[in-house]
C-alpha cells in the first residue's frame, strides 16, 4: 500500500521536520470535473507547494466530467511534491466516473460513510463502431489500473469499474483495497493520517497532522470566470453574440460598437470552446449554415440555400459539444431560439443592408443627378442655374432661355451639366427668389 514506509535514496522527512511546516491546506471540488475545477485544483496544488504545506486535502463530490480536465488534474497529483489526500465527503457524496481516477491517483484515498465510488466507463460522442468503443474502454481501463497499481490499490476492481461500470460504497471500497481509510469528519481524517509515511516526488514524508491547523483554499475570480464562460450554453451564446455583432457592423459600418462587442465575444467564446470538447464538424456546419443564409439574401435561390442554411446551423449547434455527458450539452430550447433568431437576423439585416446599398443616393452631390434646375439667364453654352436656393454654374449643349427647367445629367465638381427637361412649365419662375 502507498501508506507503508518505503526506503529511498532521499532521506525521509521526520515528524519534527513536518511539525515546522505550514498549515494543512484543503480545497473542495463539488460538481462536474471541467476546465474551471481542474484549474482550481491545479492552482491549489501549486499553492500548497509554494507555501511548503505538509498536506493538501481535496474534498471531492463529483458525478464525473471531461476526460481532458481529469487527466490534467491526475498528472498534477502524480507530480506533486506535497502529499495529496482525496476525501469523498460529506455523506451522500460520490466519486463517480472522472472522480474515481482522481481518487485513485491520490497519495491517500479516503471516503466518508454513505458515499460511493465507481461507474467509470468513459462517455464519448465518437462515431458508432465496436472496435472504436473497445479502444476507448481498454485505454481507460489500462489508465485506471495503472493508477491503482502505482498506489498499491485493487487493480482488478479498477478494471471492472471501467468495463462493467462497477460502483461500491465506502465500506466495500475499504474491504476491497480500493481506498485507504474511512473518515466521517475532518478530525477523524487528520487523526488517521497522523504518523503515516507517504512517498512523493520529493521523497518520503512522515505526516504530523494531529491537531494541525487546516487552511481552506477558496475559489477566486479566475475560477468564477472560467466557470461562467465554459458553461456550454454561455460559450454558445458568446459565439452567437460575436456573429450578431459582426452582422450588425456590416449593416451599419463605421459605428464600431457592434463590431467591438462582436469581436470581444467571439474571442472569449473561442477561448471557452478550446477548453471544451467541441466537434469541429459541428462548428463547421454552423459557419456553413450562416454562409448559406447570407448567400440566400445576396443571390436569391428561391429559399433552397436559406432553408439549407437553417438546417445546417441547427444540426451544427446540436453537434457542437463532442460528448454525451448531460452536464456539457447545449440546451435544445436555446439551440431552437438561436437558430430562428440567427435566420431572421441574417435575412432582415443583410437584406436591408443590400437594399440600402442599391438604393438611390438622397444626399450629397450625387443626389443632384436627375433633378431639375431653373435657368437664371439666357445662355448658349455656359450660364447660371438655381437649385434648392443655390446658384450653380451650368453647361448645356443647346441654347437656354431664362426660366427654363433643365435636367441635371451629371455633376463635374462645381459645374452642372444640364439638358432641356421634357417639359418646362411657365410657372417655374416660382422657384426663383
Amino acid at each position: 500500500m502507498a501508506l507503508v514506509a518505503v526506503f529511498a535514496e532521499t532521506e525521509p522527512v521526520n515528524a519534527q521536520d513536518t511539525s515546522a511546516r505550514a498549515s494543512i491546506m484543503q480545497v473542495s471540488l463539488d460538481g462536474p470535473v471541467g476546465p474551471a475545477s481542474a484549474d482550481h485544483i491545479i492552482s491549489a496544488i501549486d499553492q500548497a507547494t509554494e507555501s511548503n504545506s505538509q498536506l493538501l486535502i481535496i474534498q471531492l463530490n463529483t458525478p464525473g466530467g471531461l476526460d481532458a480536465a481529469m487527466r490534467n488534474m491526475v498528472s498534477e497529483i502524480l507530480a506533486s511534491r506535497v502529499p495529496v489526500v482525496t476525501w469523498v465527503s460529506p455523506s451522500g457524496a460520490r466519486a463517480a466516473s472522472a472522480g474515481t481516477y482522481i481518487l485513485m491517483a491520490s497519495h491517500v484515498a479516503a471516503m466518508s460513510n454513505a458515499t460511493n465510488v465507481g461507474s467509470s466507463t468513459p462517455v464519448s460522442a465518437s462515431g458508432p463502431g465496436e472496435d472504436l468503443d473497445d479502444k476507448i474502454i481498454n485505454d481507460a481501463a489500462a489508465y485506471l489500473a495503472g493508477l491503482a497499481e502505482l498506489r498499491g490499490r485493487n487493480v482488478d476492481w479498477a478494471r471492472q469499474t471501467v468495463t462493467d461500470a462497477a460502483n461500491i460504497n465506502a465500506t466495500e471500497a475499504l474491504q476491497l483495497g480500493v481506498i485507504d481509510l474511512i473518515a466521517d469528519d475532518q478530525q477523524q481524517l487528520l487523526a488517521q493520517l497522523d504518523g503515516l509515511n507517504i512517498e512523493t516526488e520529493a521523497g518520503q514524508v512522515t505526516l504530523n497532522t494531529q491537531g494541525a491547523a487546516v487552511e481552506t483554499i477558496d475559489t477566486n475570480w479566475r475560477y468564477d470566470f472560467l466557470s461562467i464562460i465554459t458553461n456550454p450554453n454561455i460559450a454558445y451564446i458568446l459565439l452567437m453574440v460575436g456573429v450578431y455583432g459582426l452582422i450588425l457592423e456590416f449593416y451599419n459600418p463605421g459605428g464600431g460598437i457592434a463590431g467591438t462587442i462582436g469581436i470581444i465575444s467571439l474571442l472569449v467564446g473561442a477561448y471557452a470552446l478550446q477548453l471544451l470538447p467541441i466537434s469541429y464538424a459541428g462548428l463547421a456546419l454552423i459557419v456553413i449554415g450562416i454562409a448559406m443564409m447570407a448567400f440566400e439574401v445576396i443571390t436569391p435561390t428561391f429559399g433552397v440555400a436559406g432553408v439549407g442554411g437553417v438546417i445546417a446551423f441547427a444540426i451544427g449547434s446540436v453537434m457542437l459539444m463532442d460528448t454525451n455527458d448531460p452536464a456539457w450539452q447545449i440546451s435544445l430550447s436555446l439551440v431552437a431560439a438561436v437558430t430562428v433568431s440567427t435566420g431572421a437576423l441574417v435575412v432582415f439585416v443583410l437584406g436591408a443592408a443590400l437594399k440600402a446599398r442599391h438604393a438611390k443616393v438622397t444626399t450629397g452631390v450625387e443626389a443632384m443627378t436627375g433633378e431639375l434646375a431653373v435657368a437664371r439667364e439666357d445662355f448658349e453654352t455656359r450660364g447660371h442655374v438655381q437649385l434648392h436656393g443655390e446658384i450653380w454654374q451650368a453647361v448645356s449643349r443647346t441654347p437656354v432661355r431664362k426660366g427654363d427647367q433643365l435636367h441635371i445629367d451629371h455633376v463635374d465638381g462645381l459645374t452642372l451639366h444640364v439638358s432641356a427637361a421634357q417639359s418646362a412649365p411657365n410657372d417655374s419662375h416660382s422657384n426663383q427668389h
